[in-house]
């Protein structure tokens, strides 16, 4: 069974985060990706703390499609640094994981 993922970043807004999701789908890149409710993130950036909702994504993926995905993403997002992070799925229901492999072969 391929290494399952979970990606996850945060958009500025819906259209960004509508549009990254759609994009890693329809890519092959991503199986599913959640475009979560508004959340305020707190952080420092260029030596100031800001303030800023912004919009998560949890895109299910695999390791083998990982540097494709993040590129993608990269690319595509409207930030100059994007949170892109990636967290192995060390357990899940085997045909959940089996169904993310299946949907991201290329």
């Amino acid at each position: 069974m391929e290494e399952t993922l979970l990606v996850i970043t945060n958009c500025p807004d819906e259209e960004s985060a509508n549009a990254i999701a759609l994009a890693v789908v329809e890519a092959r890149l991503a199986a599913c990706v959640n475009i979560l409710p508004r959340v305020q993130s707190v952080y420092r950036w260029q030596g100031a703390v800001e303030s800023a909702t912004e919009i998560p994504l949890f895109i299910k993926a695999t390791v083998a499609n990982y540097p494709a995905l993040e590129k993608l993403i990269h690319e595509r997002h409207p930030y100059a640094v994007p949170e892109i992070i990636a967290l192995p799925i060390a357990q899940g229901l085997p045909a959940y994981l089996n169904w993310v492999a299946e949907e991201t072969v290329q």
